[in-house]
């Protein structure tokens, strides 16, 4: 895996193939044993790092905790290491917070950075654990809107904004490998098609 970015790099393309142009690939389903299992969902902020779980099953994205960002001595990536072996982890999705317009900014390197951290830390795992992105642009809102919805003031939700944007990550992560399981015509919580959502 490359660690610079946190996602396998593109396959080399087949012999024949247009030259600059890689033929597209398609990703192999992950085996069963690999497919079930608790998922981590994570919002990396400036100041602070949400952290939420699935069900084993992979249906239901609940908050876990609010790490302090900790730059210099990665404390918070200790933390979700720590989780991942207390929880036998099988995928940790990391948000991207790109803009409205879809554009890649210094927020989305940041968190690129601290998931390709998190990929090395993780690769001394006697199983693989992989780290994928998802599209959060619109995750704080939500959250914000979820948290306003269950009558927390402004100053009661900033201590679990963080978790519940890392709720909706994840959950945005489960909906879309279930739809790729009703896909692939498998029963539902029968386990899930791996893929790299870049």
């Amino acid at each position: 895996m490359d660690a610079s970015d946190g996602v396998p790099p593109d396959p080399p393309a087949p012999t024949g193939a247009p030259t600059g142009a890689a033929a597209p690939q398609p990703v192999p389903a992950a085996p069963p044993a690999a497919r079930r299992g608790v998922r981590l969902g994570v919002d990396v902020g400036s100041v602070r790092v949400g952290v939420a779980r699935s069900d084993p099953n992979g249906t239901v994205a609940v908050p876990v905790t609010t790490l302090p960002r900790d730059r210099s001595g990665g404390a918070d990536l200790d933390a979700v290491v720590a989780l991942v072996d207390e929880h036998e982890v099988v995928e940790v999705a990391v948000g991207l917070p790109r803009t409205l317009a879809g554009a890649n900014g210094r927020a989305v390197g940041a968190a690129r950075g601290w998931g390709a951290a998190l990929v090395r830390r993780l690769a001394t795992r006697p199983a693989p654990v992989p780290v994928v992105y998802v599209d959060e642009r619109f995750t704080s809102v939500t959250a914000n809107r979820v948290l306003a919805e269950r009558g927390l003031s402004s100053k009661a939700r900033r201590p679990v904004i963080d978790q519940q944007a890392a709720v909706q990550i994840l959950q945005q992560r489960l909906d879309t490998l279930a739809a790729l399981d009703r896909d692939a015509g498998a029963d539902p919580g029968s386990g899930f098609v791996g893929e790299d959502p870049r």
